[in-house]
């Protein structure tokens, strides 16, 4: 089967790639590394040509609200308007948990992007995430010469390597014309997890909760970022990432074989 990964050299993408082609799918990288734009437009037509799945995991540059929203209208309709003329028979897009309950630039453009694909007509399926361990250690790396604020609001982390996992497993299947969400084993402080994290790759830097942090602009609530009661779990906690993250890159696990997953319900898309 052929697949299309739109941001296939991000951080989901690179792991989804590799992953689609263990089990057996003809993948077809698309970013601009590869000469395929979706905000021009440029390859994307012959990516798209014989496919039956295209999966978008791309991402603006910067979360700035303007740069976001031209990002995701441009890169979404060239997509969606593409997909149509190939005869895509499931458009399979990440999004994020808390979409709709985050007032800020960058959530307003996730929101554009799920109401292209939702009016598009084509069979979808939208893949919302809680955050990944990854992006709260790249927060921590770039924080300020002493100390770090971040929100104490509750998380269940995930690892972008899982995240892949459940959307390989979304693109072996039927369109479901829903949003499915998907969040990690342990509920803990956002800040929590900063500073385990801080601890572990030995950044002696202070971690400051604060409530009134910024969150890709947005200021969060207590429970502005957890899934809802139907979303799949995941098995890998913040030790396991942790420890898998500390590892030589020649030494570390591909994939967790062993993880058990239940089913995805979808959930009827938020107005």
């Amino acid at each position: 089967m052929k697949t299309v990964v739109v941001g296939a050299t991000g951080r989901v993408g690179a792991y989804l790639v590799g992953m689609l082609r263990r089990r057996g799918h003809n993948v077809v990288e698309a970013s601009p590394r590869f000469g395929i734009d979706a905000v021009t437009g440029t390859g994307l037509a012959e990516a798209l040509d014989g496919a039956s799945v295209v999966i978008d995991v791309s991402n603006p540059p910067s979360p700035d609200e303007a740069d976001a929203l031209r990002f995701f209208a441009r890169a979404g309709s060239n997509i969606l308007m593409r997909a149509r003329a190939a005869g895509v028979r499931h458009h399979v897009a990440l999004s994020v948990i808390g979409v709709y309950r985050l007032a800020s630039g960058y959530f307003r453009a996730k929101q554009l992007q799920e109401q292209l694909i939702r009016a598009s007509g084509l069979p979808f399926t939208i893949l919302r995430s809680t955050q990944f361990f990854e992006f709260v250690r790249d927060v921590v790396q770039e924080g300020t010469d002493r100390e770090i604020s971040i929100s104490p609001a509750f998380v269940q982390p995930i690892a972008a390597e899982d995240v892949a996992i459940a959307l390989a497993d979304i693109a072996a299947g039927e369109a479901r014309n829903a949003l499915l969400e998907v969040a990690g084993a342990e509920r803990l402080r956002l800040s929590d997890v900063a500073a385990e994290v801080a601890t572990a790759f030995e950044d002696g830097r202070r971690i400051v909760p604060d409530v009134h942090a910024r969150y890709f602009g947005a200021e969060l609530g207590e429970r502005s970022l957890l899934p809802g009661p139907n979303a799949r779990i995941t098995s890998q906690g913040l030790d396991d990432w942790l420890r898998d993250s500390l590892q030589p890159p020649w030494a570390r696990a591909s994939s967790y074989p062993g993880r058990s997953e239940p089913t995805i319900t979808p959930r009827h898309p938020e107005a």
